[in-house]
């Protein structure tokens, strides 16, 4: 081989372009150097030569993001209609059909069912603080905001009993990422009554230290008593209310004495709301 030909490959091969040298040049010193080591003679050309292929980039800009956020809102709606429709039974399959699409698009959006449990409940906690923040009504007393405050809750998962139930009862059953979901439902409601009561404690120049226990131990109590009460709804809601009220009201030293009657009970509820 010659060292025309060896600068000729050369050349071929660090052209950016991809294309041969000018003119035919390239082709006969290929055809040259093949038929000198016995081998046949190929032709060849832009067409028959490899391509790079390219990579499917994902589009950007402001307007690209404002069709994927419609589109992610899109494939919320049909799953949280699922949800509030099938409950516990609601499954990625069903809510993929209910969408019209292919299962793997909801990964797309949410990246794993995990990312679909939180999106609906950061959906349900702003349904249910919503909720709360229209109990705390101004100039009400405050034993009156205490039972309205868990009258509203339990009349929120009385009436969104399936999805309450599938946040709860369902989430808990698969991975770590959906059981922290939940657990961030809860603490995320825990913070919220917090600062309401913490305003609540400062409006009457108490403490407000004990704002965020009492919060969560009130959050705790009548989220455990709400999920007893709807599995076995043996009393009214009204009526759970009022011994959730009366106990966190008065604590345990405000029943010695014999307790409380239930037509006493029916009286505070009364004279309450």
């Amino acid at each position: 081989m010659t060292r025309a030909m060896i600068a000729t490959i050369e050349a071929g091969i660090r052209s950016s372009s991809g294309a041969p040298p000018a003119g035919s040049v390239w082709a006969n010193s290929m055809s040259t150097l093949l038929g000198s080591l016995g081998l046949p003679t190929v032709t060849v050309t832009l067409s028959n030569m490899p391509r790079r292929k390219r990579s499917k980039r994902r589009s950007n800009g402001p307007e690209a993001d404002a069709r994927r956020a419609e589109r992610r809102h899109e494939l919320l709606e049909a799953a949280d209609r699922v949800v509030r429709r099938d409950g516990p039974a609601a499954s990625m399959d069903v809510i993929a059909a209910e969408a019209g699409i292919a299962k793997p698009i909801l990964y797309r959006h949410f990246g794993d069912k995990g990312g679909l449990y939180l999106a609906l409940a950061e959906r349900y906690v702003d349904e249910i603080m919503s909720v709360l923040r229209a109990s705390w009504t101004e100039g009400a007393e405050p034993r009156a905001r205490l039972a309205a405050t868990i009258e509203a809750y339990l009349g929120f998962i009385e009436k969104e009993r399936e999805a309450y139930r599938f946040l709860m009862h369902r989430a808990v059953t698969e991975r770590p990422e959906a059981q922290a979901t939940v657990s961030e439902f809860l603490r995320h409601v825990a913070r919220e009554v917090s600062v309401l009561v913490g305003d609540e404690l400062r409006r009457f120049d108490l403490d407000s230290g004990a704002a965020a226990p009492w919060a969560h131990g009130l959050v705790g109590m009548v989220h455990l008593a709400g999920d007893w009460w709807l599995e076995h709804q043996t009393m009214s809601r009204s009526a759970l209310a009022e011994y959730l009220t009366t106990l966190l009201w008065r604590g345990f030293s405000g029943l010695e004495g014999g307790g409380t009657s239930q037509s006493e009970l029916e009286t505070e509820s009364s004279a309450g709301g």
